[in-house]
């Protein structure tokens, strides 16, 4: 595993529920989510491919490894929340990035929440059954 003595760069990226702090470092590629790897923690390939949306946009796969510690949320949150902190770690790498990163849509934190359930209802909108008799 990696140590602290590496030099690398550090991102936080949040979504809905989900927080993931990020580090990269220079390297060829390999990401490793909570101490596992990617394959392992994320079934979906679409997942993998989100993760991995930063690097395409900045034209850099392969160049970083990535560390991430991710609480909260379920996986589709999950990944979002490390393409947030992927985003802002390379930010950090390199400044000039920022346009790319930013015309994508990776620096904006995705604002979307649950909705809180109102009283006299089943849900958040969900209305309780109507009968007429």
């Amino acid at each position: 595993m990696y140590t602290s003595a590496k030099p690398y760069f550090y991102g936080t990226g949040r979504r809905k529920k989900s927080v993931a702090r990020v580090r990269l470092y220079p390297g060829t590629g390999a990401i490793t989510i909570n101490g596992r790897d990617i394959d392992d923690y994320f079934g979906l390939d679409t997942l993998k491919l989100i993760v991995n949306q930063p690097f395409g946009v900045t034209e850099t796969e392969g160049k970083f490894d990535i560390v991430a510690n991710v609480r909260g949320g379920g996986f589709s949150g999950q990944a979002g929340a490390i393409r947030h902190g992927v985003a802002r770690a390379l930010l950090t790498a390199d400044e000039t990035y920022k346009p790319a990163l930013k015309k994508a849509g990776l620096l904006t934190r995705d604002p979307r929440m649950k909705e809180r359930k109102k009283y006299g209802l089943k849900a958040a909108r969900r209305a309780p059954q109507f009968s007429k008799r």
